[in-house]
């Protein structure tokens, strides 16, 4: 809970279509306290998906030399970035989550001491059946997104793996119950 020390921040991965987003938005439902970290990436919004701020190429550059960022990298031809606003919103104690990319968990680690990964996961043909529902790629686009390999996760980075491929009742609980802190 909110202030009582360092919060907490957690790396929500995982294949498109795995529900990250939906998992997040129903933590953050039955947990008020949690912060969900809006992502800045230079996409439009219009291009739809999470919750995000969309801004040009030129306005990323400009607010990572002006330090606006705790995190950024690269992927799939974009800029993403973490507002530096979550470093306020860990000191003062509060559960934060993320929505990331395996290739940046490592410099996620070194960024956020304490780094949980909570990996979103379901099977290759319920992520192929929600993919398809979105509309935004052809079939043999999902084919070739589902045939990719994986990264592996970096060594000694606690991963926690989130099945989503039930009920959604059932994977939000478990999500909620990744997020407790581990009793000694």
């Amino acid at each position: 809970m909110a202030g009582r020390g360092p919060g907490r921040i957690f790396a929500v991965v995982g294949p498109s279509g795995a529900g990250k987003d939906t998992l997040m938005a129903a933590a953050r439902a039955a947990r008020p306290d949690l912060c969900l970290v809006r992502r800045v990436i230079t996409r439009p919004e219009a291009a739809g998906g999470e919750p995000f701020e969309g801004v040009t190429a030129a306005e990323f550059a400009r607010r990572k030399a002006a330090g606006g960022f705790a995190l950024d990298w690269q992927a799939h031809g974009l800029s993403y970035g973490i507002p530096a606003s979550v470093r306020g919103d860990l000191a003062a104690g509060r559960t934060v989550l993320f929505n990331g990319s395996r290739r940046m968990l490592g410099d996620a680690a070194a960024v956020f001491p304490g780094l949980v990964v909570l990996h979103v996961t379901a099977a290759p043909d319920i992520l192929a059946e929600r993919l398809a529902a979105r509309g935004r790629e052809t079939a043999a686009d999902i084919a070739g997104r589902l045939a990719r390999g994986t990264d592996p996760f970096p060594a000694g980075l606690p991963v926690l793996e989130i099945r989503n491929d039930g009920a959604l009742d059932t994977a939000a609980a478990a999500f909620l119950d990744a997020l407790q802190p581990v009793r000694a």
